[in-house]
């Protein structure tokens, strides 16, 4: 049996909350679907880097975070264009900011640093495939 997953407004005014307990700054950064809509994390250290992770669920129903952006720190510019494409094709997503010098995660949700590598080896390989 999956676990119940809570709505995702307020599953974002948790994590907001947590952050604030932590003396972290976050802040919504686009509003999505009350009830359903996916959430994204964008992560931001003070030199203007960071990245943007992505739940899935694992086969057993936990929500795992997978780093969208790469495993390492991206330019902002780069990491707001990959959440502004994944608003673009799903009007739902929701994007909350979370500034940390480190990859952290304000609910202690796993992060998978392992998945993406492979992600991003398939990902340049369809680049390549379709270069003009």
């Amino acid at each position: 049996m999956q676990p119940a997953r809570l709505r995702a407004r307020l599953w974002v005014e948790a994590c907001l909350g947590a952050c604030r307990a932590a003396g972290v700054f976050a802040t919504v950064l686009a509003r999505g679907d009350a009830d359903a809509g996916t959430v994204l994390l964008k992560w931001r250290r003070t030199d203007g880097s960071g990245g943007v992770l992505s739940p899935y669920s694992s086969p057993d129903g936990v929500r795992i975070w997978l780093p969208a952006t790469g495993q390492e720190p991206v330019a902002e510019a780069e990491a707001d264009a990959y959440w502004q494409r994944q608003k673009d094709r799903d009007p739902d997503v929701w994007v909350v900011e979370v500034e940390s010098e480190t990859l952290w995660h304000p609910l202690q949700e796993p992060i998978d640093l392992n998945h993406n590598s492979d992600h991003n080896a398939l990902q340049e390989k369809a680049k390549s495939l379709f270069r003009r």
